[in-house]
C-alpha cells in the first residue's frame, strides 16, 4: 500500500515538473511519435546564506572558499556573485560546449553559456514573487499587512523585479513581474479579503510562474492561517520548489501558529528550499520579518555549476561546505538537492522539445 502511494506521488511530481515548462506547439500521433524521456541538466544555481554563531552575515568570501558536491561528486563553480553584485564567470565554457555529455544519452538542451552578456543578465538581481493571503483569516489586521508588504516592495533595490499575487480559494495575479514599484503597490492596495484559504494550490502555481523566469528568483509568502481548501500536498510543492531552485520565505501570524501542523509545514518548506520562516505576533513583527528577508536577499552568495556526468535521474543531493578550518564555525543555509527535469526526445536521439528549466535547477 505504501509503495503504491509513493508511486502515485512520484507520478504527480513528474507531472508538476513538466508543468513548469511550455508544451511543444505541434504534436504527431502516438503511432508516429516514438518518444522517450531523458534528463537534461545544464546549469544548477544555488543561493547560499553564510552566518556566524550570532546570526550575522559573513561577507567577503570567494569562490575558492566553497566546495560543492552533487551525489558525492565534486563540482566546479561556473559563476559566482555576492549580494546584487554582477556575477563573476569562472569557467569559459560548459562541459557541453567542450564536447562532453552531461547525460548518459548524450542529449543536451538550451543553456546559459552562450555569452557572458546572456549569463550576466540571467543571473544578476532577483525576481521576487510575493504571495499574499486574502482569505477570511485576514479580516483582522488586513490593512497592517498591506502596509508591511507595500513598504517591503518600496525597499527592494532596483536590481529586483517584483510580482504580486494574492490568494484565497483561487490565485489572483494582481501585478505581473515588473520593475515598476508603483504598479506592484497598486496591486497590493486593491486586494480584498474573503473566502477559504488554498495556500498550497496557489503556491504551486506561483512556483510554476517563477520557474519560467531565468536567473535568481524567490517567493515570499504572507499567510495568516492554515490551509483549508488545497488539493495539493505541501510536500510536493516543497520538492518542486527545491528542484526549480526557488527559496520560499514564509511570514505567518499567531493565527497560523494555533495549528501546530501548519507551523511545522511552514518551517520544513522554508528550510528545504533555503528560505526562512517567520511567525509575527504583531504588525511591527511583520515589518521586521520583511526587513529581515530584504537583508537576507542582499547578503546571499549565488553561484552555479554545470553538473558532471551523473547516472542518477532521480533526486540528487547537493552539499555545500566552506573550505578551511577557520570557516568551520560558520553556518550555511541553502537547498539540499533537486530532481532533474525529464526531456522528451525522439528515438533517433534528436530532442523534439526540451522539458528542462533553462537551467534545470536555476
Amino acid at each position: 500500500m505504501r509503495r503504491k502511494l509513493m508511486e502515485k506521488r512520484y507520478l504527480l511530481l513528474v507531472t508538476l515538473l513538466l508543468g513548469l515548462l511550455p508544451l511543444p506547439t505541434s504534436r504527431t500521433s502516438a503511432q508516429q511519435d516514438p518518444t522517450r524521456f531523458r534528463v537534461v541538466v545544464n546549469l544548477v544555481q544555488l543561493n547560499v546564506a553564510v552566518t556566524d554563531n550570532k546570526g550575522n552575515y559573513v561577507t567577503g568570501l570567494h569562490p575558492q572558499d566553497f566546495a560543492i558536491t552533487e551525489d558525492g561528486i565534486p563540482e566546479n563553480i561556473a559563476t559566482f556573485e555576492e549580494g546584487n553584485a554582477p556575477p563573476t564567470r569562472l569557467l569559459n565554457e560548459s562541459p557541453v560546449a567542450q564536447g562532453r555529455s552531461q547525460t548518459q544519452d548524450s542529449v543536451s538542451g538550451p543553456s546559459l553559456e552562450d555569452s557572458p552578456e546572456t549569463l550576466s543578465s540571467a543571473l544578476a538581481g532577483a525576481n521576487v514573487f510575493i504571495l499574499f493571503d486574502t482569505s477570511n483569516y485576514m479580516y483582522r489586521g488586513f490593512v497592517f499587512a498591506q502596509d508591511a508588504i507595500a513598504d517591503f516592495v518600496r525597499s527592494l533595490e532596483s536590481a529586483y523585479k517584483i510580482a504580486f499575487y494574492s490568494y484565497s480559494r483561487d490565485l489572483y495575479r494582481a501585478a505581473a513581474l515588473t520593475s515598476d514599484r508603483s504598479e506592484v503597490v497598486r496591486g497590493v492596495r486593491t486586494t480584498v479579503a474573503g473566502d477559504d484559504a488554498a495556500l498550497y494550490n496557489s503556491l504551486l502555481l506561483t512556483v510554476q510562474d517563477a520557474g519560467h523566469c531565468p536567473g535568481r528568483k524567490v517567493i515570499v509568502v504572507f499567510s495568516n492561517g492554515p490551509d483549508n481548501a488545497s488539493m495539493v500536498p505541501p510536500e510536493d510543492v516543497a520538492e518542486l520548489a527545491q528542484s526549480a531552485g526557488i527559496p520560499i520565505y514564509m511570514i505567518s501570524t499567531t493565527e497560523a501558529q494555533l495549528e501546530p501542523v501548519s507551523t511545522a509545514v511552514f518551517d520544513r518548506m522554508s528550510a528545504a528550499t533555503g528560505g526562512k520562516a517567520y511567525f509575527a505576533k504583531s504588525w511591527r513583527d511583520e515589518k521586521k520579518a520583511f526587513a529581515s528577508i530584504r537583508d537576507d536577499l542582499a547578503h546571499l552568495y549565488s553561484f552555479s555549476y554545470y553538473p558532471k556526468p551523473n547516472p542518477n535521474r532521480g533526486w540528487r543531493s547537493i552539499k555545500v561546505q566552506l573550505v578551511g578550518e577557520r570557516w568551520k564555525k560558520y553556518h550555511l543555509r541553502t537547498r539540499n538537492g533537486y530532481r532533474p527535469t525529464p526531456n522528451r526526445s525522439s528515438a533517433g536521439n534528436e530532442p523534439t522539445s526540451t522539458f528542462g528549466l533553462r537551467s534545470a535547477a536555476e
